[in-house]
């Protein structure tokens, strides 16, 4: 196995490798399920063929007998090479042309479209035609002041089209951008140690790990140092990783460092868990979680171990079996976990481990360290860090929407009672860390947190999770955000809960929102009103899990209009999740 010593050029400086030895002392240790494989046929040979090779330039690219029945995406890849734009600095050129030259061209308006999604750049065609959404690299979900007023001034620029997201992967989203202004734009994110590169399409996702990450007293493991590596070899250190940019579909990875889970590794493709092994700290390795439109799984054991120290080779080795086996036809039907059913875990794991740099790969530990009677903590507050008289909050942004006054806002904040430091989350919130505890009550009272960013928001604000909607996103069938905020808030004029219930929003099937893993989920659809109108709608899901007893839900009840939400949601919360109608409760008074 590759030591860790060649690593190091992934490695930024300050990242070193951490865990909490004494976390891990108070950690329950719990048995992984183990590995139950189907009775699985044989593999031939040819179908472990690898169905891509390396050309000229170092890009991957499917070869000629693999070329029928491709999906759309796939043939725009074969027209041009996506990565091109970067690597050979295609963007300057496509930057300087009008967009009605643009249009006109097939294979430019595919550069559009398409190809800039691999430097993370997409085309808001329907609602924002020749402006774009620009979606960063930000491993651990750990930004600065500097790069959030960089950001802020991009945005600020583009007036009532220009808004940031936190994303359901810990990120930034930036939109209003306009194509003449994306090259300055990318050397301004260079300057301040930031990289939109492969974050969308066919690439390998935001890293996700622990938010709370270094700071929390609790945690097992550190997960910076683990995250950061990670986005620096997929990334190949911001110049583009050629080796992994021609994957079958996108591609998600995490690293879990508490026992809240914070970090969902059922929905991942590859879930770093921590375990011990011979009394060496390393991961159990999950593979294959995803949610897609029309099917939705959660992660399985790999049965394999690495050490803690030496986690690029195994990643590196499933990413290529992905690419390199993984079938490119119905969209729908090319995630990772149809490639797993398919070959079985068995044989998809034997194609991993001839890809690892020695060709082993270790068994599982037969104990990770996640404790499976831990009750998931809540970080929004003020909540007291490892590090002596310092504190973390946790501010809620509702539905993770944000202006430019806002960024530059929280930035000050961040310098001004922090460390000039700020976490994003995968529920859309953002925390400040390393408050001097004599500075809390100042931080409070502060009008960003009283008016907008509250510390303690209601208990069914603080769950709410809402994807971007028809109002910029072009596959979006209903508005969401706005929408998600209005039946939050009717909601609450009618019942009380007694506790925090975990609301997502989804325009479209996609369920970018996540809205199996919700306590109550809407996804959107079109269907007709009682007067026999097409109106927006939404499927309703119920019973959606995270933490140690994640489970992943169905639908509850299909197409309601969205006018008729609110009741049937409020009747649902009474039912199901303890809540008192609001009339009762003032004549229990």
């Amino acid at each position: 196995m590759a030591s860790s010593a060649s690593l190091q050029s992934f490695l930024p400086p300050s990242a070193q490798y951490a865990t909490s030895s004494s976390s891990r002392r108070r950690a329950r240790f719990v048995q992984c399920s183990a590995v139950s494989a189907p009775a699985e046929s044989a593999v031939s040979a040819d179908r472990l063929e690898p169905r891509v090779e390396q050309r000229e330039g170092g890009y991957w690219v499917l070869k000629e007998k693999y070329r029928t029945s491709l999906n759309p995406q796939e043939k725009v890849k074969l027209g041009k090479e996506p990565m091109a734009l970067f690597t050979e600095g295609g963007i300057k050129d496509l930057a300087k042309i009008p967009m009605e030259e643009i249009d006109a061209d097939k294979l430019t308006k595919e550069d559009v479209d398409v190809r800039l999604k691999w430097l993370g750049l997409f085309h808001r065609r329907k609602q924002q035609y020749g402006r774009f959404m620009m979606r960063l690299k930000l491993p651990n979900g750990v930004t600065t002041s500097e790069q959030t007023r960089y950001l802020a001034s991009v945005i600020d620029k583009y007036g009532k089209d220009g808004c940031a997201d936190v994303t359901t992967r810990q990120n930034w989203q930036i939109r209003g951008v306009t194509l003449p202004d994306v090259p300055e734009i990318l050397d301004g994110l260079r300057s301040v140690g930031l990289t939109s590169l492969q974050s969308g399409m066919d690439n390998v996702r935001n890293p996700v790990g622990n938010p709370l990450a270094g700071i929390d007293p609790d945690e097992i493991v550190d997960t910076r140092p683990y995250t950061n590596l990670l986005s620096s070899y997929i990334t190949n250190n911001s110049e583009g990783n050629l080796d992994i940019t021609n994957l079958p579909r996108k591609w998600n990875v995490c690293v879990i460092g508490t026992h809240d889970l914070f970090e969902h590794p059922h929905i991942n493709d590859l879930a770093y868990m921590p375990a011990e092994k011979d009394g060496k700290f390393g991961f159990n390795l999950l593979v294959g979680g995803f949610i897609s439109p029309k099917r939705w799984g959660e992660a399985l054991p790999l049965d394999a171990w690495v050490p803690g120290d030496d986690i690029i080779p195994v990643c590196k080795a499933v990413l290529e079996a992905y690419r390199d086996l993984g079938t490119r036809g119905n969209r729908q039907k090319t995630r990772m976990m149809w490639l797993i059913d398919e070959l079985g875990m068995e044989v998809f794991r034997s194609e991993i481990e001839k890809r690892m740099p020695d060709g082993v790969l270790e068994r599982a530990a037969p104990e990770d360290l996640i404790d499976s009677k831990w009750e998931r903590r809540d970080y929004l507050g003020v909540h007291p860090q490892k590090q002596e008289g310092l504190s973390f909050v946790g501010l809620h942004v509702p539905v993770g929407r944000l202006q430019a006054a806002d960024m530059f806002d929280l930035a000050r904040l961040a310098d001004d009672y922090g460390s000039g430091e700020l976490r994003l989350t995968v529920e859309q919130n953002i925390v400040l860390p390393n408050v001097r505890n004599d500075r809390i009550d100042a931080l409070l009272a502060e009008p960003l947190l009283r008016e907008r960013f509250s510390p303690r928001p209601s208990l069914l604000m603080k769950g709410l999770v809402a994807c971007t909607g028809n109002q910029f996103c072009g596959q979006a069938i209903i508005e969401t955000k706005a929408r998600a905020l209005q039946v939050t808030r009717d909601l609450e004029a009618r019942v009380s809960v007694p506790t925090t219930v975990r609301m997502h929003w989804t325009g479209c099937p996609n369920s970018c929102a996540q809205v199996q893993l919700a306590d109550i989920g809407f996804m959107g659809c079109l269907t007709k009103n009682s007067s026999g109108k097409v109106v927006e709608a939404a499927d309703i899901f119920v019973g959606g899990r995270v933490g140690s007893d994640s489970h992943l839900t169905g639908v509850h009840r299909k197409a309601v209009p969205c006018e008729d939400i609110v009741p049937i949601v409020a009747d649902l919360l009474v039912d199901r999740f303890g809540a008192v109608p609001r009339d009762r409760e003032e004549d229990d008074e």
